[in-house]
């Protein structure tokens, strides 16, 4: 049983994996697939007003996942990532929602990522491209 389970992680694992290598072009619009995994680089940046922690880096880097509708961006330069964001793709790829949560504004493309995202006294920012 254990060398089933085993077989299948691997199996699943190397199916996650060859998708996200064929969905890494730098043509592939990430808002058009199912499964995406890059990298953008360009300048970052947050700043937590209640600990007074700044980052800023003008050749940082966010790695964008999206499983189904739901995206992930891992931030390097110590700055916290922003995990389950879902939104619906709109003719021009933007994201806006201020709500109860805070303001979101997300724009992803198959070259660019720019993000400005405030919530509970955090603000997180990108200009990237791939």
């Amino acid at each position: 049983m254990k060398s089933k389970l085993k077989l299948f992680t691997l199996f699943l694992f190397s199916l996650f994996l060859t998708t996200g290598f064929v969905a890494c072009s730098d043509d592939t619009d990430p808002t058009d697939q199912t499964i995406f995994v890059d990298s953008y680089k360009g300048k970052i940046s947050y700043v937590n007003f209640g600990s007074g922690k700044k980052v800023s880096a003008d050749d940082g880097k966010v790695i964008v996942s999206k499983l189904g509708d739901t995206y992930s961006f891992r931030f390097d330069n110590g700055i916290p990532d922003l995990t389950g964001i879902k939104f619906e793709k709109k003719d021009d790829n933007t994201f806006v929602s201020l709500g109860s949560d805070g303001l979101k504004g997300i724009k992803i493309t198959a070259s660019e990522l720019h993000i400005l995202m405030v919530k509970g006294g955090e603000t997180w920012t990108a200009d990237c491209r791939r």
